[in-house]
């Protein structure tokens, strides 16, 4: 079992800057390959980035490339989403995931474990 919770969410102006992050407890954390999805409202919840277990491979969405980036420090246990260039469509719920797969997925049903969100808005 694995354990995650997001922080570091809040309002922000449109073309401002935050930094997500995700705490991890329970299993090894390098053994699994992690995640970012996001939820607006009356949507899906969509990919955003991912991260392999020892961070050699990244992956994001095309909405989140060039603003996007997706880290992790496996001797904190934790992983990061810093979001720059912040628009009001990137206004959602994030959530930290975390798969068995320890390499790169944007397949929401790759990831076994979920944290509860962390709400973003955006204003423009």
């Amino acid at each position: 079992q694995v354990q995650l919770v997001e922080s570091g969410g809040g309002l922000v102006q449109a073309g401002g800057s935050l930094r997500l992050s995700c705490a991890a407890s329970g299993r090894t954390f390098s053994n699994y390959g992690m995640g970012w999805f996001r939820q607006a409202p009356g949507k899906e919840r969509e990919f955003v980035a991912a991260i392999s277990w020892s961070a050699g491979s990244t992956y994001y969405a095309d909405s989140a490339k060039g603003r996007f980036t997706i880290s992790r420090d496996n001797a904190k246990n934790t992983q990061y989403l810093q979001m720059n260039s912040l628009k009001p469509e990137d206004t959602a719920v994030y959530y930290c995931a975390a798969s068995r797969n320890r390499g790169i997925s944007n397949d929401r049903s790759m990831y076994t474990y979920w944290g509860q969100g962390t709400q973003v808005t955006v204003s423009s």
